[in-house]
């Protein structure tokens, strides 16, 4: 909108709103780009699937990750062996949700694998989550 202000001058009043956009654009992009990074999880190679993603809950998931040297994780933090059943009990009293995702190593001993489900099942876990990789269709 134009203001005469003399009957040489006019004045425009009207905002310039090109440099907010050019720097709301540049922090989109960079949102966009470290989003993805911020949350890493445990580096385990997961073994191969065609099965769909179960569906999400309220709650944030309990995860609990074993790698190729047996260490176990849960969520991002090491737990040792030994203290595993403890620890499990400890946060499965609190929480509604008493489900747990697996994420075992593809060349982890099966035997480890059976027994930690086994422990999950004595600690009255309802629903076990088997994370597995999506595998195309072609059986790579």
């Amino acid at each position: 909108m134009a203001v005469k202000i003399d009957d040489d001058i006019e004045a425009y009043s009207d905002i310039n709103v090109t440099p907010l956009v050019d720097v709301m654009l540049v922090l989109l992009i960079i949102f966009m780009v470290t989003a993805p990074l911020l949350h890493q999880g445990v580096e385990v190679k997961l073994p191969k699937s065609v099965s769909q993603n179960l569906p999400t809950t309220p709650e944030d998931p309990l995860i609990l990750s074993i790698t190729r040297k047996e260490v176990y994780y849960l969520n991002e933090t090491p737990i040792p062996k030994q203290q595993l059943r403890d620890r499990l009990k400890l946060i499965l009293k609190n929480r509604k949700d008493r489900s747990v995702y697996l994420k075992a190593d593809r060349n982890l001993p099966y035997g480890v694998v059976v027994e930690t489900m086994d422990v999950l099942n004595r600690l009255g876990v309802e629903s076990l989550g088997m994370v597995t990789e999506l595998r195309s269709e072609k059986g790579q």
